[in-house]
């Protein structure tokens, strides 16, 4: 199978199209999947685009979805915080998609929020896409995430490998989805696998481990970073107009592929 992997599109959808045109993904004949290592929303200006790219993908079954930090943001915003967060929600975009999902203006939330929250909830991102995405998805020699897999964490400092990481609660993951994974990985590997994370930006692998360019500027490299069992791949798109994507040859898990294939059709989702 070749996997086509981006991570944190950030509804930027128009350029995530033309990184994938670039690479032949559209063009591919072979087997293939696209894997989103999740912030499929949030920052970039096509919300309602990348919704109905991705629910394409899903009607051809050439995506997997990973999770992402700013997937549970959306989530708490419309389940658990409401406007307990609203800084932090500002902040990181999650207001605007969600106007943008709800179809409402500025106002909306004042004037009626109850409505405003049900049309969120309600829209094919929240109600069929998110649930489809995945903590990871894992295939012969490669985990793909989003910040990096579940671990321990001694005064946010120091880490140290969590065997059971694939059983790992709800909680772990989301803690996970947080993480600087090219920082993580200096202490925390998944022996036998190579680890393809996104969340953080690669500039800082580039400039901090290797001494290449400044993590933000002129010289900042957003490309890739590869070390040691990891393939980290955020290229901080909001800021640099830049979204990698690598190209990935391995045999999947077959239990997993049949797990979490998913049809849509319309506006339903069939499992």
């Amino acid at each position: 199978m070749r996997y086509y992997v981006v991570s944190d599109p950030h509804a930027f959808c128009t350029l995530l199209k033309t990184t994938l045109e670039s690479v032949g993904f559209f063009r591919d004949k072979t087997p293939h999947k696209l894997i989103i290592c999740g912030d499929l929303m949030d920052r970039g200006p096509e919300t309602i685009e990348m919704q109905n790219f991705v629910l394409d993908l899903m009607k051809k079954d050439e995506v997997i979805l990973i999770k992402g930090n700013h997937e549970d943001l959306l989530v708490d915003f419309i389940e658990k915080d409401k406007w307990a967060w609203l800084p932090h929600h500002v902040r990181n975009g999650t207001i605007e998609t969600a106007l943008d999902l709800a179809g409402c203006g500025e106002d909306a939330p004042i004037c009626n929020t109850e409505e405003f929250l049900k049309k969120v909830s309600e829209s094919p991102f929240f109600k069929y896409i998110i649930p489809k995405m995945l903590d990871y998805y894992e295939t012969e020699k490669y985990i793909f995430v989003h910040g990096y897999i579940p671990c321990y964490c001694t005064d946010g400092k120091e880490y140290s490998y969590f065997s059971d990481w694939r059983n790992a609660p709800s909680k772990m993951w989301e803690q996970a989805r947080w993480l600087n994974g090219m920082l993580v990985n200096r202490s925390v590997k998944e022996y036998g696998k190579t680890i393809v994370c996104g969340h953080f930006h690669t500039s800082y692998g580039h400039s901090i481990f290797n001494e290449d360019g400044a993590e933000f500027g002129l010289d900042a490299n957003f490309s890739p970073y590869y070390a040691d069992g990891i393939i980290a791949i955020d290229g901080c798109t909001a800021y640099s107009g830049i979204i990698n994507c690598v190209i990935i040859e391995d045999e999947p898990i077959p239990d997993v592929v049949e797990e979490n294939t998913v049809v849509v059709k319309d506006d339903y989702v069939l499992r």
